[in-house]
């Protein structure tokens, strides 16, 4: 199980929902710090149902279609606890995002992959400017927290591009010439 299962769980820790409540949620208030899309989303609840950490039912209101509706069980709880714990206390070494296409940048002619770790500042500069405008969120500190740390990161990331990659490749650039 990894985060995504614990990004369910938790959601529905806090009470039932049907799947559509599911994706808005993650879609307006999660989308700064998860990119989980829809399929995924069913996909995992699924795994957590027949692993029995999730109940499901069928629920009908008037004349709207059936929905189903989806609940932790006491297995899921715990399972939550267990990864909650996992996961904040380890790390996990992902490569950053654009890491590997980094091991291959002398496949590029000097310009163009100065030009295109340019581009990179510039975008994230508008994801920070984004970041930045993010409205708090209303319940609890954990949703704020992790949008803060996203945003540390995407700084983090923006801070070394800017003053030690890019002054390094246009240094190397020139004493070429």
């Amino acid at each position: 199980m990894d985060e995504r299962a614990l990004l369910l769980l938790g959601m529905l820790k806090v009470q039932s929902q049907h799947g559509y409540q599911i994706n808005e949620f993650i879609e307006r208030t999660l989308g700064r710090v998860t990119d989980m899309k829809k399929p995924t989303a069913y996909a995992i609840l699924d795994r957590l149902s027949r692993g029995g950490y999730i109940t499901v039912h069928t629920e009908q209101e008037g004349n709207r279609p059936p929905r189903k509706v989806y609940a932790i069980t006491a297995a899921g709880e715990r399972l939550y606890f267990d990864l909650l714990r996992q996961n904040l206390a380890e790390t996990d070494r992902q490569p950053a995002a654009g890491g590997v296409a980094l091991m291959f940048l002398d496949d590029l002619a000097e310009p163009e992959r100065i030009e295109l770790l340019r581009q990179r500042v510039k975008k994230l500069d508008e994801l920070i400017a984004a970041y930045e405008r993010a409205p708090r969120h209303e319940h609890g500190l954990g949703v704020d927290l992790a949008v803060e740390q996203q945003l540390h990161l995407l700084r983090a990331e923006r801070e070394w591009l800017a003053t030690v990659l890019l002054p390094r490749l246009t240094e190397q650039s020139a004493s070429s010439r």
